[in-house]
């Protein structure tokens, strides 16, 4: 099993007041956290590679609490969330897949009312790449107020033997939503879709 290494970290916190309608009562938060770590199977083809996704939990866990903090310190307050890998070049795709269950059950587990799937993206690239990280309504996926995607990157990561995995956490709806379906109101809670 191997070590996890982190050798950075961050959270952002985004407050949207408006999109150019009128400025919202309450302004839309969205929280980032990052965290760059060490590939350990960049390099090499290694057949069995899923236990690294046992060793990723305490780093979701306590990067989901990070967020929560971030938003204030109150779960109930998180009504979308999302989860993303950036794999560094001399890594695979495959690498960034053992995010998902460390970061979509870190999430869940300290969040009330989540019962939808987290939604996810990966993709392998170097420092600077760009990924989009989608948001969908932690209680149930069809609310569409809640589709959004946030964008991250770093300047520096992920180097070739990174990777860059990522939580985020909203506040609400999109400002200005009105694109209709299932209104966040009236979620059953039943199954985590609506």
């Amino acid at each position: 099993m191997p070590d996890v290494i982190v050798r950075k970290s961050f959270v952002t916190v985004d407050e949207v007041f408006h999109e150019g309608g009128p400025v919202a009562s309450k302004a839309l938060r969205r929280a980032i956290v990052g965290s760059v770590i060490r590939n350990p199977y960049a390099g090499r083809y290694v057949e069995e590679i899923a236990t690294f996704s046992e060793d990723l939990k305490p780093l979701g866990t306590s990067m989901a609490q990070r967020l929560i903090q971030a938003l204030g310190g109150d779960a109930s307050v998180v009504e979308g969330y999302g989860k993303a890998s950036l794999v560094g070049e001399a890594g695979e795709l495959e690498h960034g897949a053992l995010w998902h269950a460390p970061g979509g059950y870190s999430m869940r587990d300290n969040l009330p009312n989540s019962n939808a799937i987290v939604p996810s993206s990966k993709k392998v690239g170097g420092p600077g790449t760009r990924i989009d990280v989608p948001v969908t309504h932690c209680n149930a996926s069809y609310v569409r107020s809640h589709f959004d995607s946030i964008e991250v990157s770093l300047n520096d990561a992920p180097k070739a033997d990174e990777m860059l995995v990522v939580l985020v956490m909203t506040t609400g709806a999109r400002i200005h939503n009105r694109a209709g379906g299932l209104d966040a109101k009236d979620i059953k809670g039943e199954d985590g879709l609506r």
